[in-house]
């Protein structure tokens, strides 16, 4: 008589299975969310606040038409380089995403009101990544108020 034996399958084995395939989900949505990270930082950075910042002509009259003048539009560049910045800084990368969703609501009062709603889809399009991203780091603000404690 030959005897068979059958693979004997403990609990631990069954658990180091089951977590390789979540660890590679949980890797892989954290590349996506430094990739997006970095894909607002260079929209806010180089599509955004840098033509504002160098007077583009565009923006230049964009903000005439408004009557705003060159301060405002400086300043709204500079808001925007900030975000850009903020948002690769670990500490601010859960505010910072909060604040340049308001600079987009703003955004889009401001299509609504000057420009007829020409292109007013855009902020509401940037709020979307950007809510995602406040979400998931939402952890570092906690963070950053400790540190505000701390040092106050």
């Amino acid at each position: 008589m030959s005897e068979t034996t059958a693979p004997v399958t403990t609990a631990a084995s069954v658990a180091s299975v089951s977590a390789a395939p979540a660890a590679g989900r949980a890797r892989a949505a954290r590349i996506a969310l430094r990739t997006l990270t970095v894909l607002l930082a260079l929209f806010y950075g180089v599509a955004s606040a840098l033509p504002k910042l160098i007077a583009h002509p565009t923006a230049v009259e964009s903000f005439d038409t408004m009557g705003w003048g060159s301060a405002a539009m400086y300043l709204i560049g500079v808001l925007e380089l900030a975000g850009a910045v903020a948002l690769l800084v670990p500490v601010l990368s859960g505010v910072a995403p909060i604040a340049l969703s308001a600079l987009m609501a703003g955004a889009f009062v401001v299509q609504m009101s000057y420009f007829d709603g020409e292109n007013a889809a855009t902020p509401l399009v940037l709020i979307v990544p950007l809510a995602l991203l406040a979400w998931t780091r939402r952890r570092s603000n906690a963070d950053l108020v400790r540190l505000v404690k701390r040092r106050a």
